[in-house]
């Protein structure tokens, strides 16, 4: 089947990659505009757009993809399918009435509609979650069903570990449902949850929020947003793996302290064992390393 599929992120790339090696192959991988990235701000392109010119497919990466040039050059591909992955921009109407569409969405629809199923997922303390294959319509991820998979939340998943094997499962669903167009069918409303974007502010870990909660947050925004503590006295220190301290173990609320060799931030009912963290403008390090740094401040314990 002759499709173009439309995607930006590392998550979409692994599933065109999948798509590739399938009798389903693109003609044509619509991307966003190449953008300054990274902490020297070079302009790079999608991850999408890499992996799809060493694959040796035409790339196309319009400022706005719904104008006119942009429908007729899509059109041109002649798909008779387009799907579509984490691309990060709205698909307009005349665009979605042009093709048949097929959407890569890492939740079991209707839990998590929106744009960060995956962190919010982890978030929540779901045990479970997985990828459906739905058509897009104008309400967000409201459309019918072509298929759905379950994939298990673990207990020591973060956003990398969880996205990794979403990816996979999402490409192997994209190229079952492209094999054998299953009939959609509607989502329904029962258990409809909205998967809102991640603001900059939740990468604080507020030490007013229950221990428990903080884990969660770390494991959903690591590693690709990161996530911060700012305790008193000392300097912002992003944290990168946590496990959660004993009861009782831990200093007050959004206060740090050595415990047995151990670096413990403190939350409203407990304590988050600081495991991996980041001292701001270096690499990530053992909490050990840095606590030995630090041992004068915090005093013995």
């Amino acid at each position: 089947m002759r499709t173009v599929y439309v995607g930006t992120s590392d998550f979409a790339a692994v599933v065109l990659d999948r798509l590739a090696a399938s009798a389903h192959r693109p003609q044509l991988v619509v991307s966003r505009p190449d953008r300054r990235q990274g902490r020297g701000r070079k302009v790079s392109p999608p991850p999408v757009v890499e992996r799809a010119r060493e694959l040796g497919i035409d790339t196309f990466q319009p400022e706005k993809v719904n104008d006119s040039d942009s429908l007729a050059r899509i059109a041109a591909a002649e798909p008779e399918a387009a799907c579509i992955c984490a691309y990060g921009a709205i698909i307009g109407d005349d665009l979605l009435v042009a093709h048949t569409w097929l959407n890569v969405h890492p939740s079991l629809l209707p839990r998590w509609r929106g744009a960060a199923p995956i962190e919010r997922a982890i978030e929540a303390g779901d045990t479970e979650t997985g990828v459906a294959i739905m058509e897009p319509v104008a309400e967000l991820d409201a459309g019918p069903v072509y298929l759905t998979r379950n994939e298990p939340i673990r207990a020591d998943d973060d956003y990398g570990s969880l996205a990794a094997r979403l990816a996979a499962l999402g490409g192997d669903l994209l190229v079952e449902a492209l094999d054998t167009l299953p009939t959609p069918l509607p989502q329904g409303e029962d258990g409809v949850t909205y998967a809102e974007k991640i603001e900059r502010e939740e990468r604080l870990l507020d030490p007013q929020l229950a221990a428990a909660s903080l884990e969660r947050r770390v494991r959903a925004l690591t590693p690709h947003v990161g996530t911060y503590v700012e305790p008193a006295g000392f300097d912002r220190l992003g944290v990168g793996r946590v496990a959660l301290a004993a009861p009782g173990d831990g200093p007050a609320a959004g206060e740090l302290a050595a415990r047995d060799g151990r670096l413990l931030y403190g939350a409203r009912d407990g304590a988050l064992e600081l495991i991996e963290v980041q001292p701001a403008g270096g690499r990530p390090m053992d909490a050990a390393a840095w606590l030995r740094g630090h041992a004068a401040a915090l005093g013995a314990g």
